[in-house]
């Protein structure tokens, strides 16, 4: 089988959205699973689908308009706001966008009234994470512009925390949420359907929360993926966390000298990296690099370092492994080696595992997923 190559096991997949959505039921919480780190793989969508998301979620029109043509035909909110140049493919693939511009929104609504449909709109709030987000003070004032707006609809209001700049949800920031909701169902005179709580960085808080309040929805993406959560990057108990696996093929193994000599300067990608052995090691060269992964996310098998890496090689000290040029080394990886490792053109990806069939028992009431 051709390296390097991404393994993704489908039925962790299933299994973890599984058990998220059951748990978070029991809060009022439905959950969109997002496809974004995938690139929008139609197994990927799939597995989630299986394990219970109610819809789902992807950054990018091209990631929507590959789901559909799979034949995905359930609900897909694009979760970034739409470039203005776009609108039409957004209005024609998704159902809902996540939108904080008065002038965005009047481009989706020509193109809505164009191709004679509804496209529902979230409008996003900023609370602190300085990412995407209507001001609080104003967003009565742009869901009353939706509402003008013909070819759109009202759907919700959703915040989004922990991507930027790492602040964390609480329940002072969702209770801020859930009082704007209603400030907007009293000005615009009809309920809003979707109050998206936030992402992934979002479970603790809920799954601890005694009252969640307007918060009926999250966007899961990392938790499935992985079984992490992301504000410390913990494992989340119950769930998977090698649904993908990135293997790399040895192409040198030799004993080599620990540090390097002569003059030095920057290397590759500016700063060197830092050798702290002495006397020699056992380096093994692996096909696979910068352009197809972040090194800085990969997990070894337990024994091997990652030492170093440039473009195209991967450099380990592989210290009591018994490794030879044309073996295979299997990595984890975290969120920010996932995203690159399925964007890279050079890295294959094989989709296997069992999926979930629908229906599939939910976990035992109680059980711990945080």
């Amino acid at each position: 089988m051709t390296a390097p190559r991404l393994e993704v096991d489908l039925g962790a997949i299933a299994r973890n959205a599984r058990v998220l959505v059951d748990h978070l039921a029991l809060k009022g919480i439905r959950v969109t699973g997002v496809t974004k780190a995938a690139l929008g793989s139609p197994g990927v969508a799939d597995a989630m689908l299986r394990g219970g998301v109610t819809g789902l979620g992807d950054s990018r029109v091209e990631n929507v308009v590959r789901l559909r043509a799979a034949g995905v035909t359930g609900p897909i909110t694009l979760i970034r706001s739409p470039m203005p140049s776009e609108v039409a493919r957004v209005v024609r693939n998704a159902d809902i966008s996540l939108n904080t511009e008065a002038v965005v929104l009047e481009a989706l609504s020509t193109a809505a009234t164009r191709q004679s449909t509804t496209h529902a709109v979230i409008l996003m709030v900023e609370l602190g994470d300085l990412r995407e987000g209507v001001p609080a003070s104003d967003v009565v004032d742009l869901a009353l512009v939706v509402g003008r707006q013909p070819g759109l609809r009202l759907l919700g209001l959703g915040t989004n925390l922990a991507c930027q700049n790492g602040i964390a949800p609480d329940d002072r920031k969702m209770a801020e949420l859930s009082r704007l909701v209603e400030q907007v169902e009293f000005a615009c005179g009809n309920e809003l359907s979707v109050v998206s709580g936030g992402n992934s960085a979002n479970l603790d808080w809920a799954l601890a929360a005694d009252d969640v309040g307007r918060i009926d929805e999250l966007r899961l993406g990392e938790a499935i993926l992985l079984g992490t959560e992301p504000l410390q990057r913990r494992p989340i108990a119950g769930l998977r966390t090698d649904a993908f696996t990135l293997v790399a093929e040895v192409i040198e193994a030799r004993e080599k000298p620990a540090q390097p000599w002569g003059d030095a300067a920057q290397a590759a990608f500016g700063e060197r990296p830092r050798r702290v052995r002495t006397g020699t090691v056992r380096q093994a060269i692996l096909a696979v690099g910068r352009q197809d992964v972040d090194p800085d996310g990969l997990r070894p098998p337990e024994g091997i370092t990652v030492m170093g890496t440039s473009s195209d090689h991967l450099v380990v000290d592989v210290g009591d492994h018994e490794v030879s040029v044309g073996d295979e080394i299997a990595f984890q990886l975290d969120y920010s080696a996932l995203l690159r490792a399925m964007t890279s053109p050079f890295a294959t990806k094989v989709e296997h595992g069992a999926v979930l069939p629908v229906g599939y028992p939910p976990p035992r009431r109680g059980a711990d997923v945080a």
